[in-house]
């Protein structure tokens, strides 16, 4: 069958982000016998125009909706980012009578909900590289398509429970020619996931909504060719988007030798939980050609990282930030301001040690984006903020009381003189 993926997004919140995972669906559709084509609308302008041209010129027979963001995630001014996506839903419906397809880590949070609001046919929760390409093969054959793990329908809700591929090696990783819109004039960080699912639960993410809780991992010699084979086409920047590089430590000290004896010559960054890191695996991820790293430590308060259900301590954070410093890998700081228990003194405290930290940037965040299906929701659910039955589809955020005015004109005081925090 000839599927068409187009991918919606077209917000750049830290980055312009290449849509690595609609990238994998494409490539385990095309393994699936499938003709495939795919439009990135990132850098589009006139997107009625390319989304015409593909539909017209590829005919498809079924279009495939990647939502990545659901908002911005900004307390001050949210920016609700379905708007566009839905008129990205009633092009696609002017010119073709495909059946539409939602999936993409945005959608995989809200499944009904964001389903309703963009009127698709149908949507695909959680990994979509098996589900979709079973879903097409139904499709194409006129089968029953309710036995599809993750699929939900309008109104009728999930047909059959997410299943989680437990080796990731099963799934192939993209090849260099499904991205047409990537010069090698520009500056081009290509995603990399080398692992799925995270077991911390802490209290305000929806990781685990998303990619399960369990850890699956792809082979590190599968991971370090796949790198190899962009290289050899001129890609040099790579960000590892795992939301744990460092976890378990010996996977991640094997990717890093694995790049070591490829000899590639990269640069790359990625994300640390500041726990189980020694002087070995930073020296090996700066030999590996690792240049900056993520640094999400959050708060510098001990019982709001408790209340977070962080399993770090302020001592942790303080050890890891000064073993990358004195290998010289630059660190980007995250700390978000708000949750439950937090007070004056609390973020006081929090602002004084990520002062004293030698991060080269700090990235602040107000206010916390409440998820469905975490104890943050049920926190403010019992506090009286939501009801339990709120989709919390359009941008809602937790601040602890006392906080509202108080909080915004500290930060702007702190932020005067420290030109590397952002907000």
């Amino acid at each position: 069958m000839r599927v068409l993926l187009i991918s919606a997004n077209t917000e750049k919140i830290n980055m312009a982000v290449l849509p690595f995972g609609l990238a994998c669906v494409a490539s385990a559709t095309q393994k699936a016998g499938h003709e495939v084509a795919m439009v990135d609308l990132m850098a589009e302008t006139d997107t009625q125009f390319l989304l015409k041209e593909a539909i017209e010129g590829f005919r498809p027979q079924v279009i495939g909706i990647s939502v990545r963001n659901i908002d911005d995630q900004r307390m001050e001014n949210p920016r609700f980012l379905l708007n566009p996506v839905k008129d990205i839903v009633t092009v696609c419906k002017d010119l073709s009578e495909a059946p539409l397809i939602l999936g993409g880590a945005g959608y995989s949070i809200y499944p009904e909900a964001v389903l309703s609001f963009l009127g698709a046919d149908m949507g695909i929760q959680g990994e979509g590289e098996g589900a979709f390409a079973e879903l097409i093969h139904r499709i194409g054959q006129g089968m029953d398509l309710s036995g599809i793990p993750g699929l939900y329908f309008p109104g009728q809700g999930l047909q059959k429970e997410r299943v989680f591929e437990k080796d990731l090696d099963e799934f192939p990783l993209p090849d260099p020619n499904l991205w047409s819109r990537l010069s090698l004039e520009e500056e081009v960080w290509m995603p990399v996931q080398t692992r799925r699912g995270c077991p911390f639960d802490c209290s305000y993410c929806s990781t685990g909504t998303v990619e399960g809780q369990s850890v699956r991992r792809r082979s590190p010699e599968v991971v370090v060719q796949w790198i190899a084979r962009w290289r050899k086409v001129g890609i040099r920047q790579f960000y590892f988007v795992d939301n744990t590089f460092n976890l378990p430590p010996s996977y991640a000290k094997e990717i890093c030798r694995k790049l070591i004896d490829y000899d590639l010559d990269i640069q790359w960054w990625g994300i640390i939980y500041p726990k189980a890191v020694d002087e070995e695996l930073v020296e090996l991820m700066a030999k590996s050609g690792c240049e900056h790293i993520g640094l999400g430590f959050e708060s510098g308060n001990g019982q709001i990282l408790k209340n977070m259900n962080k399993r770090f301590t302020v001592g942790e954070v303080r050890q890891v930030s000064e073993i990358f410093s004195n290998h010289g890998i630059k660190q980007m700081g995250f700390l978000l301001l708000g949750s439950p228990g937090e007070t004056r003194l609390s973020v006081e405290e929090s602002l004084a040690f990520a002062d004293s930290l030698k991060v080269d940037s700090l990235e602040i965040t107000p206010g916390v984006r409440i998820y469905p299906h975490t104890r943050l929701a049920r926190t403010a659910a019992e506090e009286g903020l939501i009801s339990l039955e709120d989709n919390l589809l359009f941008p809602t955020f937790y601040l602890a009381k006392g906080l509202e005015d108080w909080l915004p004109d500290t930060l702007k005081d702190w932020m005067r003189t420290r030109s590397h925090w952002i907000m």
